[in-house]
């Protein structure tokens, strides 16, 4: 997860506005990119020590991020950059991601483990916004929480805020909700496949069906054979594809609902379509596995760096102003996905 040279002030408007803040310039940017770049270090160095292993970069690079600027405060200076992290890089990322999924990985699950996806999908994003407007959690807040839960995760989250214009401590308590579960299901429903009596090709395609990261599926599928890893990735990858419908849905729902108080109307995601477009050039053209190993690695560096610069933004303070219902809500729609789509592999 090969791009024309282009400069900053280049990268086109739609690929670029976002949010709450005029898009920086290039010029102050440096700054605050070598602060995102330090904090994306930590993260990755982090993982070496005993315990972290289970965390992707990113998860680490958020609370590195609110570790930093909470204790030490953040620069001026660096706020550009910071910006310029946050908002370009993370679309450039998402569109990156188009490289690890092909149409024929989608059809190799076949049609009912596709209709099994996105039933468990639509169903639990219906169910968390609902539940999250009955308990009283913040309208942009239940999206967030309900896009990392229904497809993938902090990738999700990050791309749904892009059309909803969430506060950032609203984005990292998702990303923090969405880790904590997606955590506890990576370790435990492998254990419990025995005693729902699963064959392998069943338990993947429920761990792909369910678990919240792509790394997290991977780390749960595998353990139990080859089959079940192989089919858990294929499941997640058609997951992955979904965000683009789910967004562009968000993003023409945020339009109808008018301008907000500035005056501006929210962005359209054409950074999705250019997602899209990536997923079909991908299927179409034989692209080399270290080119394939390369870009995925550059997607992965970006998101961790925008959601460093998330962390860095996030205020402590405000994220316990949020209370237990958010983390309530994070937990329901974990349930429920969870068992959803288990009623769905065992009886579809």
């Amino acid at each position: 997860m090969s791009f024309l040279p282009v400069t900053v002030n280049e990268l086109p408007n739609d690929l670029t506005q976002a949010g709450k803040s005029p898009a920086p310039t290039s010029t102050g940017i440096v700054p605050g990119l070598v602060l995102v770049a330090m904090i994306t270090a930590v993260a990755y160095s982090a993982r070496g020590f005993s315990g972290l292993t289970l965390f992707s970069p990113m998860i680490l690079a958020v609370v590195a991020g609110m570790v930093y600027s909470n204790v030490l405060g953040l620069p001026g200076h660096a706020r550009s950059g910071i910006a310029f992290s946050q908002k370009r890089l993370l679309r450039l990322a998402i569109v990156l991601l188009g490289f690890q999924l092909t149409l024929g990985q989608v059809a190799g699950i076949g049609i009912g483990g596709i209709g099994i996806v996105a039933a468990a999908l639509g169903a639990t994003f219906l169910f968390t916004v609902t539940l999250g407007r009955l308990i009283g959690v913040d309208r942009k807040l239940a999206h967030l929480i309900a896009a990392g839960t229904s497809i993938c995760g902090a990738s999700a989250i990050v791309a749904t805020n892009i059309v909803t214009d969430a506060r950032d401590e609203d984005v990292t308590y998702a990303v923090a909700a969405i880790t904590l579960f997606g955590t506890v299901a990576m370790l435990g429903f492998p254990l419990l496949a025995p005693v729902l009596k699963l064959d392998q090709h069943a338990f993947g395609l429920w761990a792909g069906a369910s678990i919240h990261e792509v790394a997290q599926v991977i780390g749960a599928g595998f353990q139990n054979g080859t089959l079940a890893g192989e089919t858990a990735t294929v499941a997640k990858l058609t997951r992955v594809a979904m965000l683009a419908p789910v967004v562009i849905a968000l993003g023409l729902m945020a339009r109808r609902g008018g301008a907000d108080a500035s005056g501006a109307r929210p962005p359209m995601p054409w950074f999705v379509a250019a997602f899209v477009v990536v997923v079909a050039l991908n299927s179409l053209v034989a692209i080399p596995s270290q080119v394939h190993s390369a870009v995925a690695l550059a997607a992965q560096v970006m998101l961790t760096m925008g959601l460093a610069a998330m962390g860095l933004q996030a205020d402590i303070s405000q994220l316990r102003s949020r209370g237990l219902r958010p983390l309530m809500l994070a937990c329901s729609a974990f349930i429920f996905i969870a068992a959803f789509s288990l009623v769905l592999v065992r009886f579809a």
